[in-house]
């Protein structure tokens, strides 16, 4: 349920990634989540991305079949 990303000031913390609603540049990455909350990362939207799909792989890629 969670991604680890980093702060502007270096600090590493951890997001429920159900909670994010928009990801953006500006040029610096926003991510929003559904609470209203903006947090300001150094990670770049791609990376974001791939945090994301890959947890959500984790989660459910034995669903189904490969």
């Amino acid at each position: 349920m969670i991604i680890k990303v980093t702060r502007m000031d270096g600090e590493e913390i951890v997001v429920n990634a159900n909670l994010i609603e928009t990801v953006r540049a500006t040029p610096d990455t926003v991510i929003n989540l559904t609470s209203g909350k903006k947090i300001l990362v150094k990670e770049e939207i791609d990376d974001i991305i791939e945090k994301v799909i890959s947890y959500y792989r984790e989660i459910y890629g034995g669903i189904g079949g490969k």
